[in-house]
């Protein structure tokens, strides 16, 4: 959400860094319901006052003992009781509108943001390892996990229909080995408070997050108007939110291990096969809660903890920064670490971290005293896979796959895995 006075003080600010984004300018219609939702608020003060001056007049007239000027005025103050009722009415209206206008505006991005219109201007920041290479045409994961019998695509979609899978003796452990693995690094090296949080949210908590209204057509709802959450980051925020914190509190670091729901509304045709798609899957996300004079540097913080899992797991992967065309409703600026798939012969993303600023904070009512304890600021927020788990579990089956079919076990799980070292039929 954004702030009005910002909007007021620099429309055409404002409009520019919409254009960034390829957006039209918003600000004229902003500050139309802005004005006159202020003009209506100084007629209701000016009644308010009027209203009060006539109240003492009452008084004087009856004290007076002029009880048709005191029956006059009471006429005019029932009148204007009135006119403030319907104005307050008025009022409620027109700063919903004001609301609903705000909220579906995206973000402004940062300045170091390139812009661009899509992910084919999004710039390359540094990569990490190497390509492994094969003495055989590499397999796509799907390919692999099906082969080794514990892949079942079919079965999924006997039961729920397409983008689900089935997954069987070692995958299914490699699945919860892998989330174990990153839960102990995030926790245990980088410093993240674990969580354990709802997987059913209401709809203000949503809104928090900028899921909602205008992402309503790609998330799942229950029939007693709940949402199945899309990632852990809708939770993990909303532990702040109509609070106020010290700033001795922040930065607060949090993960959770969930499943997560789509709808994939908008990814028709797009990664029919495979798990690198779904309508249900796992993952471990990373949630910072900053002061706003953090929060850039904590995107760096973040970005590197996401990264030392693939390091862990030793995946070949690069650091890209999205363009404006790119990045996220909510993000002032995003990195996506793309994994390197031999399968595919592509880098494909497996995890985003984005900066969001105040925009959350602003919808959730996110804020913290800071330390000379005058007054509260909104806090800052920002989320980030840390990782995508079915991603990884597809990295690995396409990275560390062999010539007979099976797959070598990465040293960083095999404590996770009961000592096992490879997977086979």
């Amino acid at each position: 959400m954004h702030d009005i006075k910002l909007i007021r003080d620099n429309p055409a600010g404002f409009d520019a860094a919409l254009a960034r984004r390829g957006l039209p300018a918003h600000s004229t219609a902003l500050l139309a319901t802005d004005q006159e939702r202020r003009d209506l608020l100084q007629r209701l003060q000016d009644a308010q006052s009027r209203r009060n001056d006539l109240s003492k007049q009452v008084g004087e007239a009856m004290k007076g003992g002029d009880k048709a000027k005191a029956e006059a005025l009471k006429a005019e103050v029932a009148s204007l009781k009135d006119v403030i009722a319907g104005g307050e009415e008025q009022e409620r209206q027109l700063t919903q509108k004001l609301t609903d206008q705000l909220s579906v505006i995206p973000n402004l991005p940062l300045d170091e943001v390139p812009d661009g219109k899509d992910e084919h201007d999004n710039v390359e920041v540094r990569r990490w390892g190497t390509k492994p290479t094969f003495k055989f045409e590499p397999r796509q994961h799907f390919e692999i996990g099906e082969r080794l019998g514990q892949m079942d695509f079919e079965t999924a979609a006997r039961m729920a229909g397409a983008r689900f899978v089935v997954m069987k003796r070692q995958l299914a452990r490699m699945e919860r080995a892998i989330a174990n693995l990153m839960l102990d690094l995030h926790t245990g090296k980088n410093g993240y408070t674990e969580c354990y949080v709802p997987m059913l949210v209401s709809d203000k908590t949503m809104f928090g997050t900028a899921q909602l209204p205008k992402f309503a057509d790609d998330q799942f709802r229950t029939t007693d108007g709940r949402w199945l959450i899309p990632t852990a980051e809708v939770s993990l925020t909303n532990t702040v939110r109509e609070t106020v914190v010290d700033e001795a509190q922040l930065p607060m670091r949090l993960t959770a291990y969930t499943p997560c729901f789509r709808a994939e509304a908008g990814a028709a045709g797009r990664d029919t096969r495979g798990m690198i798609r779904q309508h249900q899957f796992s993952k471990v996300e990373l949630v910072s809660i900053t002061a706003p004079e953090q929060s850039r540097d904590e995107l760096e913080r973040m970005t590197a903890c996401a990264e030392s899992v693939l390091q862990a797991l030793g995946l070949h992967y690069r650091i890209v920064r999205l363009c404006t065309g790119d990045m996220g409703f909510g993000s002032r600026m995003t990195y996506d670490l793309e994994v390197w798939l031999p399968g595919q012969n592509a880098f494909r993303e497996i995890s985003s971290c984005s900066v969001c600023g105040d925009f959350q904070a602003r919808r959730m009512e996110a804020r913290y005293k800071p330390a000379d304890g005058k007054g509260t600021r909104f806090v800052h927020t920002l989320n980030g896979s840390g990782l995508a788990v079915g991603r990884t579990l597809v990295a690995i089956l396409e990275n560390y796959q062999n010539a007979d079919g099976t797959v070598t076990i990465p040293e960083a799980l095999r404590p996770y895995m009961m000592g096992e070292e490879r997977i086979s039929a």
